[in-house]
């Protein structure tokens, strides 16, 4: 089952510095139809001005994935942590038992990012921080794990969670397959282009909501750049 779930019909607010879109229920957009999907709960697909961003605030029990697709995000918490994730790159947040965190756009350009909610396996766990460069050419023409609670994911950011993110850059007409496993759930955005996924087209920043499938085939229509999360259901 593949459902796709256009950009124009997602939930969310522009409050002029941000401009936020949600794919699952988030603040002031909600829908119980779109609660989470399997252990993810949130996939915000932000727009933040120049010389902005998100002031200390607190979260505590989930795994927050942030994927920089334009720009650059700095970071700033609590625990003494620091540090700019460019776009292309991948910084993780555990929450655990509680953080206060930051996050600003200071570059002169506007920055895009993801922001991945996912359920953690546990409670109560010491906060932590990490952030990587992935280049895109590594990654190209197949799904790399960025972040994950996988065994085997060695080379991951490491979530505690049964879940993991990758991405893809695939150029137009490269495809590659994904073996999801009929007991887990996947979801899919490309940040960039235009892909098919067995057979249903999913346009730039479109969500695509897999399940009961052993494993699916995504296409590039156009040259894509592709994040999924894959969790247990």
């Amino acid at each position: 089952m593949i459902e796709r779930r256009p950009f124009a019909e997602l939930g969310g607010e522009n409050h002029g510095w941000l401009d936020a879109k949600h794919h699952f229920s988030f603040a002031g957009y909600h829908d119980p139809a779109r609660m989470h999907w399997g252990a993810l709960r949130v996939w915000n697909d932000d727009t933040i001005a120049p010389n902005t961003g998100f002031p200390p605030h607190g979260h505590a029990d989930m795994e927050i994935i942030t994927y920089v697709r334009e720009g650059a995000i700095t970071h700033e918490d609590n625990l003494g942590n620091k540090g700019r994730t460019e776009a292309g790159d991948v910084q993780v947040m555990s929450a655990g038992s509680g953080i206060r965190h930051a996050e600003y756009n200071r570059e002169p350009v506007t920055t895009r990012i993801f922001q991945i909610w996912i359920m953690p396996n546990g409670r109560g766990k010491p906060p932590a921080w990490g952030a990587k460069p992935f280049p895109k050419t590594d990654r190209a023409g197949q799904f790399v794990a960025l972040a994950s609670g996988l065994e085997g994911d060695t080379d991951a950011l490491p979530i505690r969670t049964d879940a993991r993110v990758s991405g893809a850059t695939l150029k137009a007409g490269q495809s590659t397959t994904y073996p999801l496993g009929t007991g887990r759930r996947a979801y899919v955005v490309p940040a960039q282009g235009a892909v098919e996924i067995d057979g249903v087209r999913i346009d730039t920043r479109d969500g695509a909501a897999i399940k009961d499938v052993e494993r699916f085939t995504v296409t590039a229509l156009s040259d894509a750049e592709v994040v999924l999360v894959d969790s247990a259901a």
